[in-house]
């Protein structure tokens, strides 16, 4: 598994709009400037977001983007949901079946039982994290981090709570 550069700069993104004055927000040039990137790239990432309700904008002369909910009511799943896509979904198999129409393991594939488990464990965790745990320091976000790994990976119900 990769991290793309839409992951990385949208949850940046995200990060600087919602340390930014929720009055006026951020501006594509502002971002852009801020971020080292160009303005069409900012674009089309702030166009996922807003199209997943993430963040809104604001017309006018002092126009830009504010989030479109609290921070701690946006988890980093939405957000990469929102950029990117999940790792697998139930359409995965059918997007790589080869030259065949269906694939040759759809009845008894182990794979998918690998990816649908690695998916929910993704899900469970990036579920119980929100934006606003990433707003502060690294050595404050590194401590939040953890808490919630081990709040959610070291429970005894956690391979049954995977709801594979």
């Amino acid at each position: 598994m990769k991290i793309n550069a839409s992951d990385e700069y949208g949850l940046r993104i995200l990060a600087k709009i919602a340390r930014a004055d929720q009055a006026d927000g951020l501006s594509i040039s502002q971002i852009s400037e801020m971020e080292g990137l160009s303005s069409s790239y900012v674009a089309k990432i702030t166009r996922a977001l807003r199209k997943h309700g993430l963040i809104n904008s604001i017309r006018g002369h002092k126009g830009g983007y504010v989030l479109a909910r609290p921070a701690l009511e946006i988890t980093i799943n939405d957000a990469l949901k929102a950029l990117g896509g999940v790792l697998y979904d139930s359409s995965f198999c059918n997007q790589h079946a080869g030259n065949n129409t269906f694939c040759a393991n759809s009845v008894d594939c182990s794979l998918r039982s690998l990816w649908r488990v690695v998916q929910a464990s993704l899900d469970k965790i990036l579920d119980q994290i929100t934006l606003q745990d990433i707003l502060n320091s690294e050595n404050k976000t590194d401590n939040r981090l953890r808490v919630i790994y081990e709040e959610v990976f070291h429970s005894s119900t956690h391979l049954r709570e995977l709801d594979v």
